[in-house]
């Protein structure tokens, strides 16, 4: 299958290019940023990733992980299983308690126009990402990956939002979350989307 990736070199686009590179898929990216015209030709919204698969074109980098994750049969868990719903649960966990934070902190630094940023957010932020940190320890255990024993979509979610913690200059506190990401980040996908996006 030919797959046209379409986003920036920033933000969401690598969780997805990464999970294109674990998967050994052919893909072409055409490079754009939110709410140009080339993305708001595939997406209302503006927003950004999105997947063209022929005639079809898949939105949110969630979806579009788990479409890929499901038509290959890997890195994800078969539907209507623990598994799956394991997998689940920790992307969710990431999205919500991780991804979160950052988010706010971006939004009142300068996503928002300057009248409605709210002073202080970052202290509130950090506050909750360390909070957020600690649960990660609770639930990665001793487990080499994020939903257990084997690599999948859960642990490029959780890897990216140590890169994005980072890019937050956030001070990890978490020696598995800072362990878990050398980890990722010393995997041949990883590094291909690194260099992909460079």
């Amino acid at each position: 299958m030919m797959l046209t990736l379409i986003g920036p070199k920033f933000g969401r686009t690598l969780r997805v290019l990464w999970t294109l590179e674990e998967l050994e898929l052919d893909y072409d990216h055409l490079v754009t940023n939110p709410h140009s015209d080339d993305v708001y030709r595939v997406n209302p919204l503006g927003q950004i990733p999105a997947l063209r698969d022929g005639k079809h074109v898949l939105t949110d980098s969630l979806a579009i992980m788990n479409y890929l994750a499901d038509k290959t049969g890997s890195l994800g868990g078969q539907a209507g299983t623990p598994d799956r719903a394991l997998i689940d649960a920790r992307i969710n966990f990431i999205l919500t308690e991780m991804e979160a934070p950052i988010w706010l902190m971006a939004r009142h630094g300068f996503v928002l126009p300057k009248k409605h940023r709210a002073k202080g957010m970052r202290a509130v932020a950090e506050a909750d990402f360390a909070r957020a940190e600690a649960k990660f320890d609770t639930l990665i255990g001793d487990n080499p990956y994020f939903a257990g024993d084997r690599f999948t979509l859960a642990d490029i979610f959780a890897a990216d939002l140590a890169r994005w913690a980072s890019g937050a200059k956030i001070t990890l506190t978490s020696d598995r979350f800072k362990a878990h990401f050398a980890r990722m980040a010393d995997r041949p996908g990883w590094r291909r989307a690194i260099v992909a996006l460079a």
